[in-house]
């Protein structure tokens, strides 16, 4: 991409980058940096090195959010449930990074979600008082990181009438009344990864999406394109290691212990309308919720476990029906509506990296993965590879930035800082000037100041105006906008990825053959 070129450009990955800088970069030039690993902690460690005036490559075996970060809550935490375990230090950080997200770096993508914690006769007034100076806590948090009033409102006392208004589907009988609180919600964590490659792309890094690390050592890798089979190698002065739950598959001495967390997918019609997301207590836990979140999409998110998973890590976790009843099971102590199983529409599950600290790596040592601690760890092996795992898509910025800091001292890199902080991501904006762009608010809080230009791809050609499923809001011009400037290579990478229609397994088999032959014309050039 040439230096000269507009910014929207340099942002812009899409296959004819991918093929041209793939043969630029496999068995060419040595570079500064290369980061194996395009979650958001990867795509963030390559935007922290470009960002610094690194050259920088980054590979990932699969697509942009293949693994993890695509499976998550979709909340950005401030912390709260940290201080809860004394992970002080975790949950300042978690505070900090969530105002760096709201208030700086990806405003069009963060945004203040309500919650309801329903005083059902389950929550006993012990329980209630303990949960309520929680969520003052949290808005002490919130204070201590400097995050406005105006971007994350105080938690308050609801009446049962104002509980009730919030979340009509609760059951009445017993509601004694709730609590009010506030987070950071993202409008899809896949997104996020999407906007920080292509703002290190901006910078000059090289994203390459289907390119396996084979071997990893301190002066670079041996890759495999996954498109053509052909293999080669890739010099840098330095390696990050940012694979996630793969981690240790890479580097000798990675010991990572993997948690699932598991999703149900609604209907919304199913619930009604729901203005605020719901913390559901756990019956038995102190300090475990179950999440009901609306997505403005025509589904709602139920989750989450946090269960340990041993053995082999697949690409694509399953959903074992043991976490669905549990799930459910939770919901329906609350709501008035019954959810059944053949309710659940669809359902995911996300692996998180816990960093494994028991004697040896041996599992049930007596700490459940509940109980590991979130703070991530920078490992720098005895071969000088740096590895970088735990923490969570919240502080995926401040992992990034230790990450690139390890690899620029343990290989004398020359480069300054991290600028991150203060870097807004492709498509960010004031509020105010969100507010002003001409086009529709489902498109500015997934593109933001881009979203006119995705807009204008409709007004072009009206075939790519209308949804591409029907009652689902993903239009044609969002499919061809991720083709041409998001790097999606394939149906797989718009249906499950840049848009989230895979998440429900009817939805993905009634928009493939659409958006299959989509990709064709795209790639022909006839769209």
């Amino acid at each position: 991409m040439s230096p000269t070129s507009s910014p929207a450009a340099r942002a812009s990955l899409s296959a004819a980058r991918r093929s041209r800088e793939l043969t630029e970069t496999v068995g060419g030039p040595v570079v500064d940096v290369l980061v194996v690993g395009l979650g958001a902690t990867g795509a963030g460690a390559a935007l922290d090195a470009a960002a610094r005036g690194l050259q920088v490559v980054a590979v990932d075996a699969h697509d942009l959010a293949f693994g993890t970060s695509r499976w998550s809550s979709k909340l950005v935490h401030g912390g709260l449930r940290y201080l809860a375990s004394a992970q002080l230090d975790v949950a300042h950080e978690s505070a900090v990074e969530r105002g760096v997200l709201m208030e700086r770096t990806a405003p069009h993508l963060v945004r203040a979600q309500p919650f309801v914690l329903p005083l059902t006769p389950l929550v006993s007034r012990g329980r209630a008082a303990l949960a309520w100076a929680g969520f003052r806590a949290g808005d002490t948090l919130r204070l201590a990181a400097r995050t406005a009033r105006a971007t994350l409102p105080a938690p308050r006392r609801l009446s049962a009438v104002e509980t009730r208004h919030l979340a009509p589907s609760l059951r009445s009988t017993g509601l004694r009344g709730g609590l009010l609180s506030w987070d950071g919600r993202l409008t899809d964590d896949a997104r996020l990864v999407t906007a920080l490659a292509r703002t290190a792309a901006a910078h000059g890094a090289r994203i390459l999406t289907r390119v396996r690390a084979l071997e990893l050592t301190a002066s670079g890798a041996r890759v495999r394109d996954e498109v053509t089979g052909e293999t080669g190698e890739i010099r840098a002065r330095a390696v990050i290691n940012a694979a996630g739950v793969w981690a240790g598959g890479l580097v000798d001495g990675i010991r990572v212990r993997p948690s699932r967390g598991t999703h149900l997918v609604l209907r919304s019609e199913h619930l009604g309308p729901l203005p605020a997301g719901l913390h559901v207590p756990v019956p038995g836990e102190t300090n475990r919720f179950v999440l009901v979140l609306p997505q403005g999409d025509g589904r709602v998110y139920v989750g989450l476990t946090d269960e340990p998973v041993d053995g082999a890590i697949p690409d694509v976790p399953e959903v074992p029906e043991t976490d669905i009843g549990f799930l459910l099971d939770v919901l329906g102590s609350v709501l008035d509506v019954p959810v059944h199983r053949e309710d659940v529409v669809g359902a995911f599950a996300g692996l998180r990296p816990l960093l494994d600290t028991t004697p040896q790596g041996r599992p049930g040592t007596g700490a459940r993965t509940a109980d590991i601690s979130r703070r991530h760890a920078v490992l720098t092996s005895s071969q000088g590879v740096v590895t970088v795992v735990g923490g969570k898509l919240t502080t995926y910025r401040r992992m990034a930035e230790d990450a690139v800091d390890a690899a620029v001292a343990a290989r004398r890199l020359a480069a300054g800082p991290s600028p991150t902080a203060a870097l807004p991501l492709v498509g960010a904006a004031e509020p105010r000037a969100l507010a002003a762009l001409r086009a529709p608010r489902r498109l500015v809080a997934r593109y933001g100041t881009e979203a006119p230009a995705v807009r204008a791809l409709a007004a072009r050609d009206p075939r790519l105006a209308g949804p591409v499923l029907p009652g689902h809001p993903v239009t044609g011009a969002e499919l061809v906008w991720a083709l041409r400037h998001e790097g999606a290579l394939d149906e797989a990478d718009l249906l499950d990825r840049r848009t989230r229609i895979g998440l429900v397994p009817a939805d993905r088999a009634a928009a493939l053959e659409a958006v299959r032959d989509l990709v064709g014309e795209v790639a022909a050039g006839r769209e």
